[in-house]
């Protein structure tokens, strides 16, 4: 930050004598030492002609106390309204009378109020080395407006702040306070001032008349400095001993504890003292010759144990342990091989497999072993109302919504779909919410996908709590194709974002984990992963999905799992076993014709035998 901006402050005071006594001679010029000044003057339609000739007048009269030239004080003057318009710039004029003319020559634009955009000009273009901005000289602004502004002006006029430049705010008539002190650098008392009309815009600087140039405040004033106080002419400023840091109040110091900051590389404990600190160990553990790094005390690589197959080390001691396969003894020193199918508890749902020194879980055929490495069974075959929100804002883009769609696709198809099975339904989101199709449209996938590569990019903003609002209130209703939820079938919520939420997510992200609904998140680029995980159920990890890239979201959607197979489903399911339902009506139908044909065969066979039997009688 550029060093004595404050003996401005000197410079503003003499303003004031432009009311109280005649002009000052070029003996009475303040010579408090170079400074960068930018007036930056609200030309809006609000100002009337008479108060903008006040306002040249007050520039004029001012201009009149500075010691001007290229190597003392240099000045710029920029006009705005809703643009924004330099009239010269702190390289043009090394004359007072120049900039005088220049001055009365300035014709205002007469149109809205962009303080913040005015601001924003004056920081990335008044004041750069192009415009005359000079290194190590102070940089200072007046801003004087008469109304509130029609943009933000807070956080550009803290970067501005934090750039250098020292701002004071003048409000006249009609000016906001509260955007005055947004805008105006600390103390807000040294630097907001409002008068009720141009008239008396003058009077801005008369609470400095006693902060002449030359007058030492640290000597001359209660300044209130805890550690060191410095002087600049006609203000002062506090300073901490080093190892400390000045608080917020400008006065006092608190001690830089560079452990609790976190710049330190101990690598387990810091002790810091005001500005320096030194690294410690735990106990078990000694400090490496780096004076930064530990080194546990290891017994295991001193030989001194007697472990038969493992020693664990822990810091000062150590533990015996075995190999896969093997157990440890009552004496915790030997061990002995296991079966471990027949002596752990493996919670294989189906079968455990031996191998040597550990144990797998397999599945009856058709039934895959699931993430757990122990259930069986398949998220393809459950039955779920499921509803997709996408994100249609204007950050997404035409192609990538294009990728969004197929993403939504390749979901459909890892589903079990039908009227009875899964059901799907979509919505769009952006500034406002679509359904684009309930629950209860389509009941294939080919219909479904088709439907999906129909649907029509919104490009707006993006209310993420507004969809998840619908989503609670109505595509999760009967009404849209959700099934009761006496049926317990699951309902699931997927929702796709690539950027932080225009609305508040909170309330209704957790009163649809609170009706029951199983809430995935999948973020790409820009997306906020506090947002994505306050969607997300429980556990996160296995709900949250992230990506960098709208081109890797195909990679989500074949990671993807909706872990939602009940363990027991009370809805109508379309039975998919090959020995169930229609296959065995078909193999019970087909048995019972061959047992037909059998006992027609039977039973002539047996008219047949008769028949021959008389036969022989009768030749008897």
């Amino acid at each position: 930050m550029k060093m004595r901006t404050l003996s401005v402050l000197v410079l503003l005071t003499l303003a004031v004598l432009t009311t109280a006594r005649p002009k000052a001679g070029a003996e009475q010029k303040c010579k408090s030492g170079p400074v960068d000044l930018v007036f930056l003057i609200d030309s809006s339609r609000s100002v009337r002609p008479h108060e903008f000739e006040t306002m040249r007048k007050f520039m004029i009269d001012i201009l009149d106390t500075l010691d001007i030239g290229l190597d003392t004080t240099r000045v710029g003057v920029v006009q705005y309204s809703s643009q924004v318009r330099s009239e010269f710039s702190l390289k043009t004029h090394s004359k007072l009378e120049n900039m005088v003319k220049a001055i009365n020559e300035i014709i205002p634009l007469a149109q809205g109020t962009m303080t913040g955009l005015a601001i924003r000009y004056l920081m990335n273009e008044a004041f750069s080395p192009e415009q005359g901005d000079r290194p190590e000289v102070p940089n200072v602004a007046v801003i004087v407006t008469d109304g509130r502004p029609q943009d933000r002006v807070a956080e550009v006029a803290a970067e501005a702040r934090e750039k250098g430049i020292e701002i004071f705010a003048v409000g006249v008539a009609r000016a906001d306070m509260t955007s005055l002190r947004a805008m105006a650098s600390p103390p807000f008392e040294d630097h907001v001032f409002l008068v009720e009309r141009f008239d008396l815009i003058y009077q801005f600087g008369l609470q400095f008349q006693n902060k002449l140039c030359g007058l030492d405040l640290c000597v001359e004033s209660d300044h209130g400095c805890e550690h060191l106080c410095e002087s600049s002419p006609g203000s002062y400023h506090c300073l901490c001993l080093p190892g400390y840091t000045l608080n917020d109040d400008g006065k006092t110091c608190t001690a830089i504890d560079l452990c609790a900051e976190g710049k330190h590389n101990c690598e387990q404990i810091c002790i810091s003292s005001p500005g320096s600190l030194t690294c410690d160990c735990n106990q078990g553990y000694h400090l490496n010759e780096d004076k930064k790094t530990c080194s546990a005390i290891d017994l295991c690589a001193e030989g001194k144990h007697d472990c038969e197959q493992m020693c664990i080390s822990t810091p000062g001691a150590f533990t015996c342990d075995c190999n896969k396969g093997f157990k440890l003894n009552d004496d915790k020193k030997t061990c002995t091989n296991m079966d471990m199918c027949n002596t752990v508890a493996h919670g294989c749902e189906h079968q455990c497999v031996n191998t040597p020194g550990s144990f797998h879980c397999i599945c009856p055929e058709g039934q895959p072993l699931q993430d757990d490495g122990k259930s069986c069974g398949t998220c393809k075959s459950a039955v779920i109302d499921l509803v997709l929100l996408i994100d249609g804002s204007k950050s997404v883009r035409p192609q990538n919504f294009e990728l969004v769609k197929k993403f939504v696709n390749q979901v459909v198809d890892t589903l079990d779909l039908s009227a009875h099975g899964t059901r799907v339904g979509l919505v769009q989101y952006s500034s406002r919410v679509r359904t684009e199709f309930p629950l209860n449209k389509y009941h294939t996938a080919e219909e479904i996908k088709a439907a999906v590569m129909k649907v029509e990019y919104m490009e707006k903003g993006t209310m993420t709590g507004l969809a998840l609002k619908h989503m609670l209130e109505n595509s999760f209703s009967e009404a849209e194709g959700a099934r009761p939820a006496s049926r317990n079938i699951p309902r699931v919520g997927l929702v796709f974002t690539d950027g932080r939420s225009q609305d508040d997510i909170s309330e209704y992200a957790k009163k649809a984990k609170e009706a029951g609904i199983t809430m995935y998140a999948v973020g790409v680029g820009k997306a906020v992963e506090e947002e994505l995980r306050e969607i997300a159920s429980e556990p996160v990890e296995k709900h949250f999905y992230y990506t960098t890239d709208f081109s890797a979201i195909s990679t989500i959607a074949e990671n993807l799992k909706l872990n939602v197979c009940p363990a027991e489903s009370q809805g109508e399911i379309e039975v998919k076993d090959p020995c169930a339902c229609e296959n065995l009506v078909e193999f019970q139908q087909a048995t019972m014709s061959s047992l037909q044909q059998l006992t027609q065969k039977l039973t002539s066979m047996a008219a047949r035998l008769e028949q021959l039997e008389n036969q022989l009688l009768s030749r008897k």
